[in-house]
């Protein structure tokens, strides 16, 4: 009786929790979407402006073209996105939590694959350069 009563109670624990149970619909990481930045030598960087989503993935590939040191900044967005990876020549590096900028001294390309959290607009710049036109923003709804 007592194996009874306790199996009974377990099947209606589980009856009552299942109710809020979230089951995800499908797999984030299966549908990035990418996004494109290339740096030129001759003081211009292309697009100036993403609007993405929150809740969405991302792979945002920066590409230099070497002909002049710049480092790239976005502070205010990388703290607000998770990031999942950041691929620099075929190396992963995984459980990234804070950084504020990129630096290309030669011709070289970074992926960061992230997710943003929060809504609001965010610059990206080269340093140095933001008065001469290397600025650009993501729109994040």
């Amino acid at each position: 009786m007592i194996i009874k009563n306790i199996l009974l109670l377990a099947i209606m624990s589980f009856l009552l929790t299942y109710n809020n149970v979230v089951f995800a619909e499908g797999n984030l990481a299966s549908q990035i979407t990418k996004l494109n930045l290339e740096i030129k030598g001759d003081l211009t960087f292309t697009p100036k402006e993403y609007t993405i989503e929150t809740g969405k993935y991302y792979k945002w590939i920066v590409k230099s073209d070497g002909i002049e040191e710049f480092m790239i900044q976005a502070p205010d967005f990388f703290r607000n996105i998770w990031i999942n990876q950041i691929v620099i020549n075929d190396i992963e590096i995984h459980s990234v939590n804070q950084f504020y900028g990129i630096e290309f001294d030669n011709e070289g390309e970074v992926a960061i694959f992230f997710v943003p959290m929060r809504p609001g607009r965010f610059d990206y710049y080269i340093k140095g350069y933001e008065k001469k036109g290397m600025l650009g923003t993501f729109n994040v709804k």
